[in-house]
C-alpha cells in the first residue's frame, strides 16, 4: 500500500543564512541547480526596488547566485538572462526562472514579455503591456554558468498559436522528466472575462519528446476550482520514481484547496494530465521556521524544489515579508521516507 506524502511534516527549521536578499533589490522565484563540480546554481528575478514590487512584470531579469552549500549562503554571481530590446518576445522583462539538467545540457525555462516599461506604482494595478504579452520559452546551456542560448520564438505562445487561440497570456513555466517525455504545467489567462485582467486564471498541460519542445499543448484546464476566477498559480511539478506519480505544489489563492487561507498546497496525479488534490493537501502557510524562532509574513510563492536520490530535499520559495523588500528562502527537509 502506497504511503501517502505529508510534505507539511517534510519540513525543518531554516537556518538564517539559508536566505537570498540584495540591497536595492526585490527578490522573487529561486530555482537551483547543481553541477558537476558540486558548487550550486540559483536562478531568480529581481528589479530595482525603488520602481516598486508591481515592476515585476516589466523590469525583471534573471540572475545567478552561487554556494558550495545547498542551503547558502549564496552570492551574486551575473545576469543570465537580461533585457534584449524591442523586437524580441521575452525583450524588456525575463521572470519565472526554473531550472533543471537534462541529459548533459541545461535549460532555463521561464517568462518573458515586451510592452511599454510604464511603471506602476500602485499595489493594486499593473502594466497590462507587458503582462498580457506574457509568453514562455526556454535557454539551454552546457553550463550553469552559461552561456545561455536564448531563442526568436517562444515555446509556448499566443500569436498565431491555434492550440492556445483561448488564452490571453501565459506564465510560471514547471517541467519534468516523465514516462512520456517532459511533461510542463503552466500558468494561463483565458479570454472569457473583460480586459485588461481577462480570465479565468487556469493551468494547462503540454508534453515534449525533446527538453526544448515543441511541445503538444492541452485544451484541459487543471487546478481549477468551481467558480474562482483565480484560484491557484505558481505551479511546481515533478514525476516520483519512487512513486511512480506526478506530484505539484501550487500557491492557493484563498484557501480555497486547504481550506487554511492563503497556502502552499499539494496536488496529485497518477498520469499528469488528471490532478486532484492530494490526502494532505497542506504545503505550508504563510510563516518561516527558522532555527532562532518563526516568522509572520505577507506572502509566500514560487515554490521549487532541488532533489537528492529522487526525493525532495530543499524548498525554495519567495517570500514578501511584512515590512521590507521581498527575497528567497531555502528550507530545509526531511527525508519523505524516513
Amino acid at each position: 500500500m502506497r504511503k501517502e506524502l505529508d510534505f507539511s511534516q517534510l519540513i525543518r527549521p531554516a537556518p538564517r543564512y539559508a536566505k537570498l536578499s540584495q540591497s536595492g533589490c526585490h527578490i522573487w522565484c529561486g530555482s537551483m541547480v547543481r553541477d558537476d563540480s558540486g558548487l550550486c546554481h540559483l536562478f531568480y528575478s529581481r528589479w530595482p526596488s525603488a520602481n516598486g514590487f508591481q515592476a515585476w512584470v516589466s523590469h525583471s531579469e534573471v540572475a545567478r547566485a552561487v554556494s558550495e552549500n545547498p542551503l547558502g549562503p549564496y552570492r551574486y554571481s551575473d545576469v543570465s538572462l537580461s533585457e534584449r530590446g524591442e523586437g524580441f518576445w521575452d525583450g524588456f522583462s525575463t521572470h519565472n526562472p526554473s531550472v533543471k539538467k537534462f541529459g548533459d545540457k541545461y535549460y532555463i525555462y521561464y517568462t518573458g514579455n515586451f510592452g511599454d516599461r510604464r511603471i506602476v506604482r500602485d499595489p493594486q494595478d499593473l502594466n497590462w503591456s507587458h503582462r498580457n504579452n506574457q509568453q514562455i520559452g526556454v535557454a539551454v546551456a552546457d553550463h550553469p554558468a552559461g552561456p545561455w542560448q536564448r531563442f526568436d520564438r517562444p515555446i509556448i505562445e499566443i500569436k498565431d498559436d491555434p492550440e492556445n487561440s483561448d488564452l490571453l497570456c501565459v506564465s510560471n513555466p514547471s517541467v519534468t522528466a516523465c514516462p512520456h517525455g517532459y511533461l510542463m504545467i503552466y500558468k494561463a489567462v483565458e479570454r472569457k472575462r473583460p480586459l485588461p485582467f481577462g480570465g479565468p486564471v487556469v493551468h494547462r498541460v503540454a508534453l515534449a519528446e525533446d527538453p526544448k519542445g515543441p511541445f503538444k499543448k492541452y485544451p484541459k484546464s487543471i487546478f481549477t476550482h468551481q467558480e474562482i476566477n483565480f484560484a491557484a498559480e505558481d505551479p511546481y511539478v515533478w514525476y516520483s520514481v519512487s512513486d511512480q506519480r506526478y506530484y505539484a505544489i501550487v500557491k492557493d489563492m484563498g484557501g480555497y484547496f486547504t481550506k487554511k487561507g492563503v497556502s502552499l498546497a499539494l496536488f496529485c496525479s497518477e498520469d499528469g494530465f488528471l490532478w486532484e488534490t492530494a490526502e494532505n493537501v497542506m504545503v505550508s502557510g504563510l510563516s518561516i521556521n527558522w532555527e532562532d524562532g518563526g516568522e509572520l509574513v505577507r506572502r509566500i510563492e514560487r515554490p521549487q524544489l532541488w532533489f537528492e536520490n529522487d526525493r525532495p530535499a530543499i524548498l525554495f520559495a519567495a517570500v514578501m515579508p511584512v515590512r521590507g523588500e521581498s527575497f528567497n528562502v531555502h528550507i530545509p527537509l526531511k527525508d519523505c521516507y524516513e
